[in-house]
């Protein structure tokens, strides 16, 4: 079997009020961090003033005592310039958000055992859960 280094990864453009998440969001991810659940390759903030000028920042450029040290992320860089900026399109004025480039950790060992047997994905859809909570709401 072909052994990967990296399952799929999935870049996520997550909004949050004020300028950054608040704890329960960091404690989350750290939950599926230890959980191997996923695996944080990269993470960057952005937002957008209300004249609609977009900073970037890079969690290594952070202010020291705003910095994730427990955080041990993988592959800085790996989110481009391009990409965030593109991202950031969806961004409304006076709002901040998190870039995250994470591992889909769990699926490493399918991805492969797929790829030995000569198997692909085809297609991948992602619904969101607040879209999925809804429908099965409305539908009882």
């Amino acid at each position: 079997m072909a052994e990967f280094t990296y399952g799929p990864v999935e870049v996520l453009l997550i909004s949050f009020e004020g300028d950054r998440p608040g704890p329960a969001l960091g404690a989350a991810l750290r939950d599926l961090i230890a959980e191997k659940t996923i695996r944080l390759l990269d993470l960057l903030f952005v937002s957008r003033d209300a004249a609609g000028d977009l900073r970037i920042v890079e969690v290594e450029d952070l202010p020291e005592k705003a910095q994730l040290p427990d955080l041990d992320l993988g592959e800085l860089g790996l989110a481009g310039l391009d990409d965030v900026e593109e991202l950031a399109t969806e961004l409304p004025p006076g709002t901040s958000a998190a870039v995250l480039v994470v591992e889909l950790a769990w699926a490493r060992n399918f991805a492969s055992a797929l790829a030995a047997s000569g198997g692909a994905v085809l297609h991948h859809d992602r619904i969101p859960a607040a879209v999925v909570n809804a429908v099965l709401e409305a539908a009882r």
